[in-house]
């Protein structure tokens, strides 16, 4: 792949893994802290309705994006440290995935089948295990936006 091609890929990367990794920090710092205080039935209604809405085109973009560009960055790249920095990039998204796709997903699947029941076992069930998940995912996008923005430096 040309440099200046291979430029293009590690700047979307870059961004692309920025913008996912700040969505997961405002999950972890703002929004599981400001609705934890809720009552049962308010806090397991807005995960609910925020369940509905993060899977749309845009966070789907993200969410693929995350692994498909690092991924032409690793498979494109010319090797040496930067190709070591954007593999350990790689396995921390495709770490981060594994974890949304064999936890939180799950979780938040329960959370949507037990509207209508009790929101106290609902919340009990759902909210420590997913916020634990989630510190993992979130810790693992950060690094992953780390590896990447240093590979970046190198350019």
């Amino acid at each position: 792949m040309s440099s200046s091609l291979s430029s293009l890929f590690l700047a979307l990367a870059v961004i692309t893994t920025g913008l996912y990794a700040g969505f997961m920090l405002t999950f972890r710092i703002a929004i599981m802290p400001g609705i934890a205080a809720l009552p049962d039935e308010r806090f397991t209604d807005a995960m609910r309705r925020f369940n509905e809405k993060v899977p749309g085109p845009v966070f789907l973009l993200l969410f693929l994006g995350v692994i498909a560009l690092p991924a032409v960055v690793v498979f494109g790249g010319d090797g040496g440290t930067d190709r070591v920095l954007a593999v350990a990039a790689l396995v921390c998204a495709v770490a981060g995935h594994l974890i949304t796709i064999g936890g939180n997903i799950p979780l938040n699947k329960a959370l949507a089948e037990s509207e209508g029941g009790d929101d106290s076992a609902a919340r009990a069930a759902f909210e420590a295990r997913w916020n634990r998940l989630h510190l993992v995912r979130t810790a693992l996008s950060l690094a992953a936006f780390a590896l990447l923005a240093a590979v970046g430096a190198d350019l």
